[in-house]
Parts: structure tokens; sequence; C-alpha cells
């Protein structure tokens, strides 16, 4: 009996070791003090910067990272080394994920950014020389869906159903002859001096400070799917309730107002 009265003791003490311990785990494993959310380049990273300054009143602190390519900030996300990313639209988060077996998930939506065809030179699609060069994004749903926004635009047709998933392969007539050439996203703007048109996607556009009215000549329409960027997190993060809150900000009356007021309407709010 004695020594059962000593043994409980230390047992009760070895337990709530225990228990102490596994809270410190959980501990490691709760919402970061400083909070990183990735966004490229230009309106993505500017609408982050007015969330940051939002959250803070909140007491989240928000720290943006740049990041100035498309496929970066999904992999730091899904790495661990941002908690948050903002730049992005759903068919290009899920091919992300399918080609690195990854779980990003969306937890909200950020602002509309219709893709449009530039130029330096021409103002229709109709004024497109034959043999001309035009440029689309290298990337997989961004490439289909320039050569589904020249499609719509009347300069190509496209295998029935392929839609944004369209490849150089699913081009089934052009007329004009046009060589279609693929340039990484960031690099779109400036082969205006060397291409007749470039499908654009909007943050590029405005990063590089081109004109949409006068270098703009055919717009996605604002209801378009692929126009609606999203907020991503890991899938494990998705019920995070300071992830919540951010997704919350984005849709607030500040925000709405600041996109508002910095894009004149070239970029609203999704919310």
């Amino acid at each position: 009996m004695k020594l059962k009265r000593l043994i409980a003791p230390l047992l009760v003490g070895v337990l709530a070791f225990a228990i102490a311990g596994c809270g410190n785990s959980t501990q490691t494993s709760e919402t970061p003090k400083e909070i990183k959310i990735g966004a490229t380049a230009g309106p993505h990273a500017q609408v982050a910067e007015a969330v940051a300054k939002e959250a803070q009143k909140q007491g989240i602190n928000l720290k943006v990272v740049e990041f100035s390519d498309y496929v970066t900030p999904d992999k730091a996300l899904a790495d661990g080394d941002i908690q948050l990313n903002a730049y992005q639209h759903v068919p290009f988060m899920e091919n992300f994920n399918k080609q690195n077996s990854s779980n990003l998930v969306a937890i909200g939506k950020t602002i509309l950014m219709p893709m449009g065809l530039y130029s330096n030179s021409i103002h229709s699609a109709q004024d497109a020389p034959n043999g001309a060069i035009v440029a689309v994004p290298n990337d997989p749903t961004n490439g289909g869906r320039g050569l589904a926004l020249l499609a719509k635009a009347g300069l190509i047709t496209l295998k029935d159903g392929v839609g944004f998933k369209a490849t150089v392969a699913d081009i089934t007539s052009n007329p004009k002859n046009l060589q279609i050439q693929e340039l990484e996203a960031a690099q779109l703007p400036r082969s205006l001096d060397d291409v007749a048109v470039a499908a654009i996607p909007m943050n590029y556009v405005q990063s590089a400070g081109l004109n949409v009215e006068k270098q703009g000549f055919f717009l996605e329409p604002k209801d378009e799917p692929l126009a609606v960027m999203i907020l991503a997190v890991r899938g494990q993060d998705k019920d995070n309730e300071t992830y919540k809150k951010i997704a919350e900000i984005y849709k607030s009356e500040a925000i709405k107002q600041f996109i508002k007021d910095t894009f004149k309407g070239t970029i609203t709010s999704a919310n």
C-alpha cells in the first residue's frame, strides 16, 4: 500500500509533464506571430498591403512577401514558408496541386482581374497583320486562357470544349497565320515592342504601367470565372480563425474603397 501511495503522485507528475509536453507541441503549430502572405508584384501586392494595414487594427501582424512569378508563391505556401497567398485563380491552383501533389485550398475571393489583348501597334483584332507574332503566357492555365481570348476575339478557332485548357495543338484554324509565341507572363508587357499582340494578365499590365484604354483592345468580361482571384492556404489551415479573419478583411468596405480609388475600375473587388 505504501508503494502504491508513493507511485501514485509520481504517475500524476509524469502525466502532467506529458500533457504539458503535448501542449507545447500544439503551440508550435499554432498561428505564427508574424503571418506571411505571398503576392505577385503589382495589384495583388498593393491590395495585400492595404489588407495588412487593416489587419493591424485587429491585432493581426500580416507581412506581405512579393514574388515576381506565378509558381514560386504556391511552392512557398505548400512548403510552409508563407501562410497564405493572393495572386491566382482556382484553376491555376488546382493545376499546381495536381502537378505537385499539394493540397492548397481557397478560403476567400480577393479581386477581379480580367486578361486582355494588348498592342503598341494595332487597336483591334481585325488590324492584326498576316503572319503577326502573338504572345501568350507559358503557364498551363493562363496560356490556355490567352488562346481562348484570341478565339473570342476572332483571331483563331479552337477545338470544341477545350476552354482555358487549350494548347497551341488545339488551334483548328488560324486564318491570319499568326505565330503564337509562349512567354513567361512577367515578360509579356516588355514584349510589346517585338510582337503585334500579347495576351497579358491584368496584374502584369498594372505593374508594368501599361495603359489599359490605349494599349488594350479586347478584355475578358468581368464575370469571367478565370478573372476571379482567390486567397489560398494549405488544406490543414483552412479552418484557422485568424486566416478566416484576413479573408473577411478582403471583403471589408475599407478594402473595396481602396481598390476603387487605386485602380479606377480596371480592377474591382471580387466580393
